[in-house]
Formats: C-alpha cells, sequence, structure tokens
C-alpha cells in the first residue's frame, strides 16, 4: 500500500490555529468534568444587543431568506460606506465594499487575490495567528519584523524599510493589534506611511476589527493618508464590536480594483454571506455605538485587574494594552523549569499546556503568534473568571522548580 499522502501539498503545509486547537483541549478536559477557565479565544462574552437580534428576527419574516448579492446588499454596504465616513472620515462609495463571512474570510480574499507565488507579504510580530498559514496558503512568503514588550510590540519605520525587497507586494498588520493589544497612533502610522510613499507597489491590508476596543483616543486608520490610501484594504466587521462572532459578518473597503477582484474570488467560493446576517448589521450600524461603549467600559475595568494581577506573579513581565482585550505578558524565566511530574517547560506551548493541565487555565503559546517567549490571555471574560484564572496561573507558576 502506498504510504504518500492523498492530501494536497497546500493542507499538508498548513498548521492548525492554535487557538482553536487549546480552545478544543479546554473543552475536552470540560468534559471529563474538569472546572476549566478559557482565556484562549478571541470572542466577546457578551450578548448580542437585542435590537440587533430583533432586526434578524424581523429578517426572518420578512422572508429575506435567499440568495444574497455576492458582495453583499447595496444597503449593508452603504451602511458601512456611511460608517467609514461618520467614525472614519474615509470617503468610500459601495463599489468599494466587498461583505463575506466574517473578516477571516476577507483577509483570505485579499491575500490570494494579491499574492502571486513567491511575493512576500511583511508582517510585524507577534501576528494573529492566521496571518502566516493565510499566506502559505497563497503560496507566498512571509517577512517577518519583530518586536517586544519594550516597544509596545510596536515597528519603527527603520524597521519597515529595512524589511522590504524587490519581492515584497503586501504589508499586513493590525490595530489595536491581536494579540498584543498594541495601537498605533497617527504619528505612529505617518512614520510608516512615509516609507510606503517611496514603495508604489506595496499594498497594506489594515486590520481594525478591534477598532472599537480601544482605551486611548480615537481609532486611527492608515486609510487616511491620501497618498497611501488606493493601496490600503481595510479589513473590518461586527464580530469584536457587537459581539456577533457566531454571525460571521465581515468586510474590507478597498479600490475598486481590488473589490472587483475579490467579489470574483468570492464568487467562486461562498457567494454572498448569510442573509439573516447581513439584515442584522444594517440595523448594527444604523443605530449607533451605545451597547459597544457599554462592552468597553467592562473591557476597560477588566484590562486594568487583569494587569494588577499579572504583576503580582513572580518571572512574570507585562505591559498595558492600549487596545483589544488580551494581554501579551513574556514568561520566558520559566523555561527550563520542571513542572511537578519532572516535564521540562522548553517553550510557551509547553507552558500553555501546562497550565491547562495543572492550572486548568487555556491560555495559547506565543510561538503560535510569532513571539515564543510570551503566552496570550483574552480578558473577554466575567471579572470572577478571571480572578480565579490569574489565582491558578500564580498557583501553577509556583509549583515549577
Amino acid at each position: 500500500m502506498s504510504t504518500k499522502s492523498i492530501l494536497s501539498d497546500r493542507i499538508n503545509n498548513l498548521s492548525e490555529s492554535a487557538t482553536l486547537k487549546m480552545t478544543k483541549l479546554g473543552r475536552e478536559l470540560a468534559a471529563k468534568g474538569i472546572n476549566v477557565i478559557s482565556l484562549s479565544v478571541g470572542e466577546p462574552d457578551f450578548n448580542t444587543p437585542e435590537h440587533v437580534k430583533d432586526a434578524a428576527k424581523r429578517a426572518l419574516d420578512e422572508n429575506w431568506t435567499r440568495y444574497s448579492p455576492v458582495s453583499g446588499y447595496p444597503e449593508l454596504r452603504q451602511a458601512i460606506v456611511n460608517k467609514l465616513k461618520n467614525e472614519n472620515g474615509l470617503d468610500y462609495d459601495i463599489s468599494n465594499i466587498v461583505v463575506s463571512t466574517g473578516a477571516k474570510q476577507s483577509l483570505s480574499n485579499v491575500l490570494l487575490t494579491l499574492v502571486n507565488p513567491g511575493d512576500e507579504v511583511i508582517i510585524p510580530t507577534p501576528y494573529w495567528v492566521s496571518y502566516s498559514e493565510m499566506v502559505v496558503l497563497a503560496e507566498g512568503k512571509s517577512v517577518f519584523i519583530d518586536t517586544t514588550i519594550e516597544s509596545d510590540f510596536k515597528i519603527t519605520p527603520e524597521q519597515l524599510e529595512a524589511a522590504i525587497t524587490p519581492k515584497s507586494k503586501v504589508f499586513m498588520f493590525s490595530s489595536p493589534c491581536n494579540p498584543t493589544g498594541s495601537v498605533y497612533s497617527k504619528e505612529e502610522l505617518e512614520g510608516l506611511v512615509r516609507v510606503f510613499e517611496k514603495h508604489p507597489d506595496i499594498y497594506i491590508i489594515s486590520d481594525e476589527i478591534y477598532e472599537h476596543i480601544n482605551f486611548v483616543d480615537q481609532h486611527e486608520s492608515i486609510a487616511q493618508f491620501p497618498s497611501i490610501k488606493d493601496r490600503v484594504i481595510i479589513i473590518n466587521g461586527f464580530s469584536k464590536a457587537f459581539a456577533m462572532t457566531g454571525w460571521r459578518l465581515g468586510y474590507i473597503a478597498a479600490n475598486k480594483e481590488i473589490a472587483a477582484a475579490n467579489e470574483k474570488m468570492q464568487g467562486q467560493t461562498t457567494s454572498g454571506t448569510c442573509s439573516i446576517s447581513q439584515r442584522a448589521g444594517i440595523i448594527a450600524y444604523e443605530q449607533g455605538l451605545e451597547s459597544v461603549l457599554e462592552m468597553k467600559e467592562a473591557f476597560a475595568r477588566r484590562r486594568q485587574l487583569v494587569y494588577d494581577l499579572l504583576n503580582d506573579i513572580p518571572g512574570v513581565k507585562t505591559n498595558l494594552p492600549d487596545g483589544a482585550f488580551y494581554f501579551f505578558p513574556e514568561i520566558s524565566s520559566f523555561f527550563g523549569k520542571k513542572d511537578p511530574d519532572g516535564n521540562v517547560i522548553n517553550n510557551s506551548a509547553d507552558l500553555a499546556l501546562y497550565l491547562l493541565n495543572f492550572g486548568h487555565v487555556a491560555t495559547v503559546g506565543g510561538d503560535s503568534f510569532g513571539n515564543n517567549n510570551y503566552i496570550r490571555l483574552s480578558y473577554a471574560a466575567s471579572d470572577e473568571n478571571l480572578i480565579e484564572a490569574l489565582k491558578r496561573i500564580k498557583e501553577a507558576l509556583g509549583k515549577l522548580k
């Protein structure tokens, strides 16, 4: 019998999502009756706002149940255009907007429509786990720019310039950032823009899915700079701001050529996204941000709570993130130590598994985000669970020798 894999090289070269893997392992332990607190998943623990759910119910009653346009209902695309104008000061029309089955599909669509085999995609580390794997699917090459906690995990213009080669095609980043919560200021973005102005063949994918979970100033989009706006592809969606993760509703805003290419790509894969989700999305954007601001207040309180608790754990080093709902603490001081069973902690993945199996807290190793010396903690959980989780983490780390 042949030992050759029946699967494509494409799938064999692809890694499993680390965040989903840890969530799965945590659920398996929970199924055995173990009380596991999950800080591994990037999902608000709030319910979708009532007015959004009511809009979905109305859509069902009004029979919005047929195929939707590939790029999204015109009314939703117009609501997105209005949002970008009113909240971000950005001018688009609906021909620039393509709605997809979540921001994740939007990201994938853009890379598949821009990247040729061998093209380089520049990605600051740490990065969301799927970025580099999407580049693999597009047959491109990821070029990483490393950052540290001392720089609040942000790159400098000099680092960006040094990473650019004749093969550079795309720069991809998020602000606010998953997994670090870092937020680029307007001045910091201006510095990067001056570099991009010298390299007109590079396109910028700006992942802004966490824009409303921002604890400093207003959200700043790199698309605000006229000199490069036509090369910026904004990625956004409804999952984080409106607690609509299961609704699978995201979108891009891009120049017309790129938008049309994404519509073409999507027309041969998923076609239009869920009709009911789209009708609810219209209302989410038309009826304001009151529920979003309420969630933001809760996240701000939790951020301070977790920051104080992390700083109380010997050997853990952390900064205070400016956005999103994650901490990315430095934990390399525990490498080389042994757990109570004698197993050596060699890296962040080992530490995350140790915290799951001994502390019953699900986190994610930083190696999956491109920085092995860290782990990611989500504070999208109740105050009670956060206090208990950080207590368990402190106790578990204290048992390493």
